[in-house]
C-alpha cells in the first residue's frame, strides 16, 4: 500500500454518532506512552507535519479521531489506557467510548493493538486482546520502540512476547518510529485486513 493522501476528518466523542463517512475502518489501539501517535504520523507519512498529537502527557487523545486515508479507509485513533494522569471518571468515559464503537455492526474491520517491545504485554494488554477475540475483531498486534533495545536483545524480545500473547508470528509486527522499522510490513498487513472477508 502506497500511501498517497491523509486527512484529519474529526474526532467522535459518542460512540453511537454517525461515522463521518461509509469507508472501512482499522482502529490504532494500545495503552499510553505506548508511540501510538509516533507510529501514525510514521506510517502515514506525516514525519514533518504531523497529523496525530506527539505530546509528553500520556492520555493525550480524548476521543476516536478519524484519520481518512487514500479517500479508501479511515484509520482511527482510540484513546490509550492504562498510564493516562486522568480522574477515574474520565478513563471510564474512555472505555464506554472504546467498547461502545468496538461493538458496532458499522465498526472497524480490524485492530491494530500497540505494545511496548521493552516493557511487554500488561494485564489490561492481554485483557483487550481477550476483548478483542471474543468479539471476533481481527487484530494484529505491533510491537513499538524497537530501536530503544540493542539488536541481542531485541532478537530475545520478539519471540519472548510472541510466545507471551500466544499469537501465531504473522499476527505481530515490530517496529519503529525512530527508523521506520516495519511500517511497509505494516502497510502490507493493512490492506489485507481491508480486504472484503467472505462470510
Amino acid at each position: 500500500m502506497k500511501i498517497r493522501s491523509v486527512e484529519f476528518s474529526g474526532t467522535m466523542v459518542d460512540p453511537g454518532a454517525a461515522f463521518f463517512g461509509d469507508l472501512p475502518q482499522v482502529a490504532f489501539a494500545g495503552r499510553s506512552n505506548v508511540g501510538k501517535s509516533s507510529l501514525i504520523n510514521v506510517l502515514l507519512g506525516r514525519t514533518r507535519k504531523k497529523l496525530a498529537h506527539v505530546s509528553g502527557e500520556p492520555g493525550k487523545t480524548r476521543g476516536l479521531n478519524f484519520y481518512r486515508v487514500n479517500g479508501k479507509f479511515y484509520l482511527v485513533d482510540l484513546p490509550g489506557a492504562g498510564f493516562a494522569r486522568v480522574p477515574s471518571e474520565v478513563r471510564a468515559g474512555f472505555k464506554v467510548l472504546v467498547e461502545g464503537y468496538l461493538e458496532r455492526r458499522d465498526g472497524p474491520r480490524a485492530v491494530v493493538h500497540l505494545i511496548d517491545i521493552r516493557r511487554g504485554p500488561t494485564d489490561y494488554d492481554l485483557d483487550m486482546l481477550d476483548y478483542l477475540s471474543g468479539r471476533g475483531l481481527p487484530t494484529l498486534v505491533v510491537l513499538t520502540k524497537t530501536d530503544k533495545l540493542s539488536h541481542e536483545k531485541r532478537t530475545k524480545a520478539v519471540p519472548e512476547q510472541i510466545r507471551a500473547l500466544g499469537l501465531d508470528p504473522d499476527q505481530v509486527v515490530p517496529f519503529s518510529s525512530k527508523t521506520g522499522e516495519g511500517r511497509e510490513l505494516l502497510l502490507e498487513a493493512l490492506e489485507y485486513l481491508l480486504e472484503p472477508q467472505e462470510e
